[in-house]
């Protein structure tokens, strides 16, 4: 492939997870029956994104901004810059990242500020950039994402940082050859920690089962919220196996899934969002949405798809020289 390629593929992820994540905000917290009542089958969209894209754009200038892994201080630092933008826009954000950008503000640690913070998929909707800049490397997708899950989600709220690590692997390995939505699923599971994971490797298993062996749409999502719904329908452990599901039942086809989310209720524009970034991997996204996205916001996409692409290079080239390195000391040459 291609570099123009593969920023093109970077692009298709930018613009599906925004698409997504605009699509889903009118269906925010309705239920699927009041969903299907007060928009029938949603499939258009309004503006280009909520709290999700804002924060993976901050991520992604993050992850930038060096050429190694990024600790959970340096994207609090990055959250924490970007506060007044945040506070503007604050109706549209979660408690949870509202709560640490205060604390990062009245000067609390970063490794204090997700202490008391509810299960939610703040560092889930967001974590896609780790991907495309660790491109066919989905354990280092995860390992980054553990680390920047954490900022946000400890103690009992930590299989979040699961679920974020596992949207990372899973996108990070649609870049390796012939894969499909399934491969990017085994990888995901895979990539989770091999003990304390269990809880959400467990839920993820499930929902992808059933996603495979669900007759239709309505069967799956009917049947996925009966056995998924969690007491906060943002928790990750809900909204993360639904993705998955859902990219599985669309067979990884990226218009199908968003719609999908969108339509499916509860956190339905983050779910969408995820759904879009990882079905973004893999197949091409339709013309109508770049068509109703304009023109600043495509120039918008493309840049941010360059910038990833050009820090996913320098992380390749470091790290081949980093091996040069360790090749020459275990050789004895150095």
């Amino acid at each position: 492939m291609t570099r123009k390629g593969i920023q093109q593929r970077f692009f298709n992820i930018v613009v599906a997870s925004r698409v997504g994540d605009a699509m889903g905000t009118p269906t925010e917290g309705l239920s699927p029956e009041q969903v299907e009542s007060e928009f029938g089958w949603l499939a258009d969209f309004a503006g280009d994104g909520t709290d999700d894209s804002l924060m993976a754009r901050i991520l992604a200038e993050t992850l930038s901004n060096t050429t190694s892994f990024v600790t959970a201080d340096e994207w609090a630092a990055a959250i924490h810059q970007h506060r007044p933008e945040i506070l503007a826009m604050q109706d549209k954000f979660f408690a949870s990242v509202l709560h640490l950008v205060e604390k990062l503000e009245a000067g609390f640690r970063p490794s204090e500020v997700a202490l008391g913070n509810m299960p939610s998929s703040s560092s889930a909707m967001c974590i896609w950039p780790v991907a495309l800049v660790n491109i066919g490397q989905p354990e280092a997708a995860a390992h980054q994402a553990y680390e920047l899950a954490r900022l946000i989600h400890v103690n009992d709220a930590d299989h979040c940082t699961d679920a974020a690590a596992a949207l990372a692997a899973a996108i990070s390995a649609a870049f390796l050859p012939q894969a499909t939505i399934s491969s990017c699923t085994t990888t995901a599971l895979s990539a989770l920690r091999p003990t304390s994971g269990n809880r959400f490797r467990a839920a993820l298993l499930e929902a992808t089962q059933l996603a495979a062996g669900s007759d239709s749409y309505r069967d799956f999502r009917d049947s996925y919220q009966a056995r998924f719904s969690r007491p906060i329908f943002c928790d990750a452990l809900e909204t993360v196996p639904a993705a998955f599901g859902l990219a599985i039942l669309a067979d990884g086809e990226v218009r199908t899934a968003v719609e999908y989310g969108a339509n499916f209720g509860r956190d339905s524009d983050t779910i969408a969002s995820m759904a879009g970034a990882l079905c973004g991997a893999l197949t091409e996204i339709p013309q109508a949405w770049i068509d109703s996205l304009g023109q600043e916001a495509v120039v918008s996409a493309m840049r941010l798809a360059g910038v990833l692409l050009g820090s996913a290079a320098q992380r390749a080239r470091r790290e081949h020289e980093r091996l040069d390195v360790a090749t020459a000391i275990l050789k004895g040459d150095l």
